[in-house]
């Protein structure tokens, strides 16, 4: 089932591999950061940003699991009844 938090997590986590992907955005050396091509940096920066892109997917998976959870654990008990 495709719900908005899904399509986040998704997004979050294709970002990093169309960046990475689109070579011609970045195969170039200015600006240089602190004597450092931007062909590097652009790259470096891209490992933290997918680090951080992956746990955000990460906390609104558990977040959907757990409510995902606690509605079949509603409907299981009211089945019950």
């Amino acid at each position: 089932m495709v719900t908005p938090v899904r399509v986040v997590i998704a997004l979050c986590l294709v970002a990093p591999f169309v960046a990475m992907l689109w070579v011609s955005s970045y195969a170039k050396v200015d600006p240089a950061f602190i004597g450092i091509p931007f062909f590097y940096w652009y790259q470096m920066l891209w490992v933290l940003i997918s680090t951080v892109l992956t746990m955000i997917a990460y906390k609104l998976w558990q977040r959907d699991q757990r409510g995902r959870k606690a509605r079949a654990d509603l409907l299981k008990e009211g089945a019950s009844r």
